[in-house]
């Protein structure tokens, strides 16, 4: 039997370790949830003056946070073109340039910070497997470009000769992208909180939230309680029933990972020779990249359920071997895998359902810059009150209708989406 969460991911811990506490009494900002929104909320809010305290339900790195494949994307699933038509201009502007810098926000703080974070930024390839998937590169490179990005255009030579792989028509190179090690950079995001002076507690669960007066009122599964002017609730995918529609308002799914052992000399100029990871333009996601020591990590969706034995990672390695023949006898070392969260229109959700209680979700494979980006925002909103300082527009807290049966048809699409992606070449 596999372990559940976390897994066995290959990312090295670093060496600093964040300071845990809990501020008794009152605070300025409850953040429930240790992830990048989370930890980068509460150290940009402690940064200015408030006092803050985390209270994370599992250990750091346990959730999506420590077990995604670490790309650290600019950008979101919607062009600037389209941001503005599904929000409007002047909101859709926003947000397109909000996301635009997304990935500065990362590598920013690694390098002012000088975070004990492995991490390169030489880009990120969307790779098109079909016409229609590079003509919609064509329609994003054009729309990025006219917004002075460092992006461009890959034709099928050019992207065989960065990634090794065959069979690609072209694709699209974002400079402005890059990877981490997502493991190393949560803990030191949280080394940065707690140096600020934000409280963390880990393996607690806040279990109730109860509005009395101006306050918010935390009561805790080891019966703790906690008064707070302003609750953040940065939970994602591992949402549950503490605020009543917001797990309900999300499409959660599993995401899978294998790493090879760390690849032969003989190898490291045939598999991602340019060092940029890749996304792969099929219908069910396959996202690859060599680590820092070598190995190469190609992760995609999974089954709905948690795993029971290997077989549930094959779909991996067939990928793996259809991409990258020459890795045959390269051995699969780790297998993980986390959960992850998506909203029906691709769009991350900001919502304030009540005075003071925030909550932002959904991060369509962009989770580690969009998150980490946000924290400054969501600080200063905690801070002023002012919704001019939001990136997002709020919006109400919407559940999606016949949820409890959203797993079955979200299983069936993935198997639908499967096999036609088995059927193009």
């Amino acid at each position: 039997m596999f372990p559940s969460l976390p897994g066995l991911p290959v990312w090295r811990r670093p060496a600093g370790t964040p300071t845990l506490g809990f501020i008794d009494g009152q605070v300025d900002l409850l953040v429930v949830g240790g992830g990048y929104q989370g930890l980068s909320a509460a150290y940009h809010a402690a940064r200015l003056g408030l006092k803050v305290q985390v209270i994370e339900a599992r250990g750091l790195g346990e959730g999506a946070s420590g077990v995604n494949g670490g790309q650290v994307i600019p950008g979101l699933k919607h062009d600037p073109e389209s941001l503005r038509q599904l929000l409007g201009e002047e909101a859709g502007q926003r947000l397109a340039d909000f996301s635009a810098g997304t990935a500065d926000s990362v590598f920013d703080l690694i390098r002012t910070e000088g975070l004990d974070v492995e991490h390169q930024r030489n880009g990120w390839i969307l790779a098109a497997h079909t016409e229609s998937a590079l003509q919609a590169a064509v329609r994003r490179n054009r729309q990025w470009r006219m917004r002075g990005a460092d992006v461009r255009l890959l034709n099928e030579a050019e992207i065989a000769l960065l990634i090794g792989a065959q069979g690609y028509r072209g694709g699209w190179l974002d400079r402005r992208a890059g990877a981490v090690n997502p493991l190393a950079l949560i803990f030191e995001l949280a080394r940065l909180a707690t140096r600020s002076g934000a409280g963390l507690l880990l393996n607690e669960a806040v279990t109730d939230l109860q509005r009395r007066g101006s306050l918010w009122v935390a009561s805790t599964d080891s019966g703790r309680t906690l008064l707070a002017k302003k609750v953040l609730v940065a939970t994602n995918a591992y949402s549950g029933a503490l605020i009543p529609g917001l797990a309900e308002s999300l499409v959660w799914l599993h995401s899978f990972q294998i790493a090879t052992a760390p690849l032969p000399s003989t190898l490291l100029d045939q598999v991602l020779p340019g060092g940029q990871p890749v996304s792969d333009s099929r219908r069910i996601l396959v996202y690859y990249r060599r680590s820092p020591d070598g190995r190469l990590i190609v992760g995609g969706r999974g089954p709905m359920r948690e795993p029971r034995s290997k077989e549930d990672w094959a779909h991996l390695e067939r990928a793996m071997l259809r991409l990258f023949p020459a890795l045959r006898d390269v051995a699969v070392t780790h297998r993980w895998f986390g959960r992850v969260a998506i909203t029906p229109d691709y769009l991350p959700h900001l919502h304030e359902p009540a005075p003071g209680l925030l909550m932002v979700a959904g991060c369509q494979g962009r989770g580690i810059g969009l998150m980490t980006a946000l924290g400054p925002n969501l600080a200063a909103y905690a801070a002023s009150g002012d919704a001019r300082v939001l990136p997002l527009p709020v919006t109400p807290l919407r559940p999606i209708p016949f949820h409890r049966f959203r797993r079955i048809g979200v299983a069936a699409h993935v198997a639908w989406y499967r096999l036609l992606d088995s059927l193009e070449r």
